[in-house]
């Protein structure tokens, strides 16, 4: 019975007739359109505009929308900052937050607007919590910028960073490229962590292939966002519901075009996060198969070439890939797409621009082995993450530069204390340890502006964001906080990284290590509060996607 006939819910009707609802639209089913918009950076600037189109589409098709908001924190202004702890706890709050609402206001279906990084995972954990139908709009990466006669992008600001360090660039050309870098609406202009996830929610079936692809600013984003609201309710009438779409199948898809595209290490913890939240089985060393199987065969930044986002909406997009990896057999077809159509059809939907140079064949790939690697060893023994982006297999063997925390292993780089052999190694920023496992881009990117990306080794028990690249290893577990192996490195062990045979060791006699975990402590810091104390006390292992329990 709709609320517009049920007699006890004359109250509720009350409040519906005071925002203007009339009882044939009480009547209607109901879609939530879940929009992650905040003022406070450009990813999610557009998604106020997004949500009136997509209610738009809604309406045209017969339902009645009803929009609400939940946060978003900026990856890129959090930085090397305190606030950057907050970054991956919001993937949990905005998961939370969206099934409260769906919970609360047993919407018929769902619409989740998202953008900057961690509002792409959540909304999907929150539909597949939720399993109703849904549908993902990802509202659009910025343009790249201008300066000096080439595209720019986000990556060049941190990495710009270094290079005034060494004295290749000064102040005044650190302010201009500010100036020009990042020149409006969108999430960051390459495959660093939002793009790639976005590609994720269209190859796990939830966002409709090409939508994703568009630009913020582009026009053609507002007539994508209406037909967004009339494929929910399509998807409503064919009872597409994430656990129809979310499938073993799918996620393998999802993992595939991390690899071939060249993906953020973040997609890793949220890839497995998703598959919880999905109810499927999904182990660390299953995304670490795929990745070495799988060339990247795009070329975009930071892991396959110089192209951005815009370059691959222009080429083709990811209709586009979808029809590379199909020819290669690279994805499983027994999926089934929100929007109804097969990923067949997808890919003979596919319009390539002629000449493109953004997307490439699997038989002759922009680099032959995919984005990431999984490592595992005496250093890291659940696992974590390299940050291969393509490169061919390496050792790399080095004396261990230890720091207790990003801010002082970042004062060493700019005071010019690492060189090249070292193998940094950050620890106390894993998920409790952090807490909230920050970001390093505030040492990878001054590594690589200095001219150590390639012969300086970084390993952590943080993340990376996707902006970042060079031998760079995270999220390894356990972590320092709770007494994993990387607690007890010293200045001057020796670090084995081999990605050939998947390891990372730490070369101490195991008679010392065992010494020196009886005599560790932890670390004693102030005592966290509010949010950051409850993800400190629920929050499990970044091999298991850094959930809360």
């Amino acid at each position: 019975m709709s609320i517009a006939d049920d007699p006890d819910r004359a109250p509720a009707r009350s409040h519906l007739y005071a925002m203007g609802m009339s009882e044939e639209e009480m009547r209607r089913p109901v879609v939530g359109i879940a929009s992650t918009w905040t003022g406070t950076m450009p990813c999610n600037l557009t998604h106020r505009e997004l949500a009136a189109h997509v209610a738009e589409g809604v309406r045209a098709a017969g339902g009645m929308p009803m929009e609400f908001n939940t946060i978003a924190v900026s990856d890129n202004l959090t930085m090397h900052t305190p606030g950057m702890r907050t970054s991956l706890i919001s993937r949990e709050v905005i998961a939370d937050s969206i099934e409260l609402m769906g919970r609360a206001h047993s919407f018929d279906a769902l619409v989740a607007i998202v953008g900057c990084d961690k509002t792409v995972p959540a909304a999907i954990m929150a539909l597949a919590r939720l399993d109703v139908p849904s549908v993902v709009l990802y509202s659009g990466s910025m343009m790249p910028g201008r300066w000096r006669g080439r595209d720019v992008t986000i990556q060049d600001m941190w990495e710009a960073l270094g290079e005034r360090a060494v004295g290749r660039m000064d102040q005044a050309e650190l302010d201009d490229l500010a100036r020009h870098a990042c020149p409006g609406a969108g999430t960051c202009a390459a495959q660093y962590t939002a793009n790639t996830m976005g590609s994720v929610a269209d190859f796990l079936g939830l966002a409709p292939f090409g939508v994703g692809d568009i630009p913020a600013v582009a026009g053609e984003k507002s007539t994508a966002a209406r037909r967004v609201g009339e494929i929910a309710m399509e998807a409503l009438a064919r009872d597409a519901r994430p656990s129809r779409v979310l499938t073993a199948d799918a996620l393998h898809n999802a993992i595939v075009s991390v690899a071939a595209m060249g993906g953020s290490t973040n997609a890793v913890l949220h890839l497995l996060a998703i598959a919880r939240e999905s109810g499927l089985p999904l182990r660390i060393d299953e995304i670490g198969e795929v990745c070495r199987r799988v060339p990247i065969i795009t070329g975009l930044k930071p892991s396959g070439g110089d192209h951005t986002a815009a370059d691959l909406w222009r080429a083709g997009g990811t209709s586009l890939v979808v029809r590379r990896l199909l020819e290669a057999g690279l994805l499983r077809e027994n999926v089934t797409l929100v929007d109804g159509r097969t990923l067949a059809d997808v890919a003979a939907s596919a319009t390539e621009a002629p000449g493109q140079q953004v997307v490439a064949s699997v038989a002759e790939p922009v680099k032959p082995r995919g984005a990431l690697a999984i490592l595992r060893g005496s250093l890291a023994p659940d696992g974590c993450v390299l940050k291969l982006g393509g490169k061919n297999d390496f050792r790399h063997e080095g004396p261990a530069r230890v720091f207790d925390s990003e801010d002082e292993c970042y004062a060493a780089i700019q005071a010019g204390l690492i060189v090249a052999g070292d193998v940094i190694v950050v620890r106390y920023e894993g998920p409790a340890g952090g807490p909230g496992m920050r970001e390093m881009l505030s040492i990878t990117g001054p590594l690589v502006g200095r001219g150590l990306g390639t012969s300086v080794a970084l390993v952590t028990d943080g993340r990376f964001s996707g902006v970042s690249h060079g031998l760079v290893i995270g999220h390894v577990t356990p972590e320092a906080y709770h007494g994993g192996p990387i607690a007890l490195v010293r200045d001057g062990d020796t670090v084995v990284i081999d990605s050939a045979a998947g390891t990372l060791d730490l070369v101490v006699p195991e008679s010392e290590l065992a010494e020196r975990q009886a005599s560790w402590r932890r670390p004693e810091r102030p005592v966290e509060r509010g949010v950051l104390a409850k993800y400190v006390a629920t929050v499990g292992s970044a091999s298991d996607g850094a959930i809360t329990v």
